[in-house]
């Protein structure tokens, strides 16, 4: 299910010296934005498509986020969403940074200051999205996970979110369907409807009140 393509170097990252003489192969483990750079406040420069191959250039030291190239792209994807193989199993990239040997990366972001925060400064992330922790990307798991429930909301609900819009939140992590949001942020009840909503990361998205998962992305 999984093919590998040998793509190019950036040369917008510092390679930092580990001892890896091989590049990260990996697959997106869901439709997984390709941003400008390493957080989720950068700008959206494309999108990898779920179980599409990337070569990871390499990761941030500590943060989740690493460099790839997709298509003879380059930018920035969350880590814990790339899948590679280790002794015949798929494994979460970012959390297994030794094990893969995948380099270490420096972002310099006084290099990259024009366009590179889209949002703003986003300050201190309000904690982190997750998907089971990174051991649900295993035997690609999280592929299933990451796609959530399926739902098409009302049209109603859909109007009172643009009529009563609310601030934006950022975390750690992309925005996908599936993933858990912490309960640090507050999310805001549709009258008659089922769902919370949320505007995480610049980005609506319906939550399930219990679960906090997120079942529904909009895309205005």
């Amino acid at each position: 299910m999984f093919s590998k393509a040998i793509l190019g170097v950036s040369a917008t990252a510092m390679l930092i010296a580990t001892g890896a003489s091989a590049q990260t192969m990996a697959t997106a483990a869901t439709d997984l934005n390709l941003r400008a750079g390493p957080g989720p406040n950068y700008a959206i420069n494309n999108v990898i498509d779920a179980e599409a191959d990337v070569t990871v250039l390499g990761c941030l030291e500590q943060s989740n986020w690493c460099e790839v190239d997709y298509n003879g792209e380059q930018g920035w994807a969350y880590g814990d969403y790339l899948a590679t193989q280790l002794e015949g199993e798929y494994v979460a990239v970012y959390p297994n940074m030794e094990a893969t040997e995948t380099k270490v990366v420096t972002y310099d972001e006084t290099a990259h200051e024009e366009g590179a925060l889209a949002l703003g400064s986003m300050g201190a992330a309000v904690g982190a999205l997750a998907i089971g922790g990174p051991a649900a990307i295993v035997g690609g798991a999280i592929i299933g996970a990451a796609t959530g429930v399926t739902l098409s909301p009302e049209e109603k609900t859909v109007t009172y979110i643009q009529q009563n819009p609310v601030e934006p939140v950022f975390v750690n992590g992309e925005v996908v369907k599936g993933a858990t949001v912490p309960v640090e942020v507050t999310a805001y009840q549709v009258p008659d409807a089922e769902y919370e909503y949320i505007n995480l990361n610049g980005r609506y998205v319906l939550v399930q009140p219990d679960s906090r998962e997120i079942v529904y992305i909009a895309d205005f």
